[in-house]
């Protein structure tokens, strides 16, 4: 038996008792520690806040178990297991639950955690891989000019790519100041407090008088991609790294064929059956080698912690005012199961 977080109905969330599968020869059992909320993703599952035209309405249906970043200790390993012991500690896309039980390659996944990166920053590992994607469709590299729209949760991480993979200028813009000097100690060079339609003069003089070659969407806005279509340049790349609610108030502008801009999509999905990715853990493994040695700086992005018990508290919270949220996780540690 285990305890989860579960959606019954929109502006609904409670802690419910759910039955765990099976332990089988390839499965571990985990105890939940920490799960981190998305704040986006979850924030629109909890208050059905999409059209039915989106892509939303087709996986977010009631009662709804939400979330997908979870790190836990190993309590149980079946018999052919011989990558983990009972003691470790291991990431896992999971939903808040109190327990999981998977295989390595199964179900949701497992993977091992390093030593020396403590829970609170390793919980962000699926925020991070998503950014990865969008990384990887932007083609961040040595040099390059990178503006990431939004210094939310996802923003934070695709700032963080950009800057650990050399771009030479990497500014975020966002218009709630109080999440820019985060984004400034995960390696932007600079920011921008403001909407892109209002600010783009101001992320012109951020590069030095020069329009960014790459732009990544973290918002799910769908009004900014025809901001981001505009202040990009020439020839440039623009990255829809956040899903919009809507798939019909997405707008493109003639930049695309007048000055050559290039507009591709990111996707968690995007990256999952690459053998180069190793089911993603490979993303996952680098992700926790440069956290834990400083170089994707993780300090302060955790804001605000919960008990699942307070659930409601905390999804409400996120509806409301969630501008004063980034870092929202569930502390599992006295939620008996």
């Amino acid at each position: 038996m285990a305890q989860m977080v579960i959606f019954p109905r929109p502006r609904e969330a409670r802690l419910e008792d759910v039955e765990l599968d099976s332990m089988t020869a390839e499965t571990i059992r985990i105890r939940t520690t920490v799960s981190l909320v998305s704040t986006g993703t979850e924030t629109i599952q909890f208050a059905a806040r999409f059209k039915d035209d989106s892509k939303w309405a087709d996986f977010v249906t009631y009662p709804y178990r939400p979330g997908y970043s979870c790190v836990g200790v190993v309590e149980e390993i079946g018999a052919d297991v011989r990558n983990v012991a009972v003691g470790d500690r291991v990431v896992i896309r999971g939903r808040h639950a109190s327990h999981h039980v998977t295989a390595e390659q199964g179900g949701y996944g497992y993977t091992p955690l390093p030593p020396g990166l403590e829970g609170d920053h390793a919980a962000w590992f699926a925020m991070a891989k998503i950014a990865f994607v969008g990384a990887l469709a932007a083609e961040v590299s040595l040099g390059k000019r990178a503006l990431v729209i939004g210094a939310g949760p996802i923003g934070q991480m695709a700032t963080r790519w950009a800057a650990a993979a050399g771009c030479a200028s990497v500014v975020t813009v966002d218009p709630l100041a109080e999440r820019l000097p985060l984004a400034e100690a995960g390696g932007a060079t600079g920011t921008v407090c403001d909407i892109v339609s209002e600010g783009a003069d101001a992320i012109v003089e951020a590069f030095n008088g020069h329009r960014p070659e790459i732009v990544i969407d973290s918002t799910g806005n769908p009004a900014v991609l025809a901001e981001a279509l505009k202040v990009v340049d020439d020839h440039g790349r623009v990255v829809i790294l956040g899903t919009a609610t809507s798939d019909t108030a997405q707008q493109v502008t003639s930049d695309i064929h007048w000055r050559g801009v290039t507009v591709t999509g990111a996707h968690d999905s995007h990256t999952l059956a690459v053998p180069r990715w190793d089911r993603d853990q490979e993303i996952f493994r680098l992700f926790f080698h440069l956290a834990a040695s400083g170089r994707f700086p993780l300090d302060g992005l955790t804001t605000h912690r919960f008990s699942p018990v307070e659930c409601q508290e905390a999804f409400e919270l996120l509806e409301d005012q969630r501008g004063k949220t980034l870092g929202v996780i569930f502390d599992w540690t006295d939620v008996d199961p």
